[in-house]
C-alpha cells in the first residue's frame, strides 16, 4: 500500500467513525506557524469484550515533549466529561511507551491494568469523571 492509500484509508477511517457517533482523531495544527503536528481525540473502542472511550494521541517527532500532547488530552478529557459523553476514559498504550505514559499521569489518569490489545502488549490508564 502506498503512502498515499494509506492516508486515503486512514482519513476515510475517520469519517466513518465521525459519521457513526464514534468520535474520531482530530488534527493538531501549531497556532504560531500553522503545521500538522499531529492527531488527538477521542475514540470508542472495544477493550477486553467492553466498550470504552479512549484519549488517542500521535504526534510527529519533531514536536515530542513540548507538552502538545498533554494539552490536547487535557482538552479532549474535559469536553468528554463536560458533555456527558462517558464517566470514565482510557488510554491504551504500548507496553514500554513511556512518554505516552507520561501524558497520561499528567492527565490526571492512572494505571489500571495490563492487557493485550490488538496483539500488543498494552498498558491501560483510565480516569473516573
Amino acid at each position: 500500500m502506498s503512502n498515499l492509500e494509506k492516508a486515503e484509508f486512514w482519513i476515510e477511517k475517520q469519517l466513518s467513525r465521525y459519521e457513526e457517533n464514534r468520535f474520531g482523531l482530530m488534527a493538531l495544527i501549531n497556532k504560531e506557524n500553522g503545521k500538522f503536528i499531529g492527531m488527538c481525540g477521542l475514540l470508542s473502542q472495544e477493550l477486553d469484550g467492553e466498550p470504552v472511550v479512549e484519549i488517542g494521541y500521535h504526534l510527529l517527532n519533531p514536536y515530542w515533549g513540548n507538552g502538545y500532547a498533554t494539552e490536547a488530552a487535557s482538552y479532549f478529557k474535559d469536553l468528554a466529561f463536560k458533555n456527558n459523553y462517558t464517566s470514565e476514559i482510557v488510554s491504551i498504550i504500548d507496553e514500554g511507551n513511556v512518554p505516552s505514559e507520561n501524558v497520561a499521569q499528567r492527565n490526571g489518569m492512572k494505571w489500571w491494568k495490563a492487557t493485550k490489545y490488538q496483539d500488543l502488549n498494552v498498558n491501560v490508564y483510565r480516569i473516573l469523571k
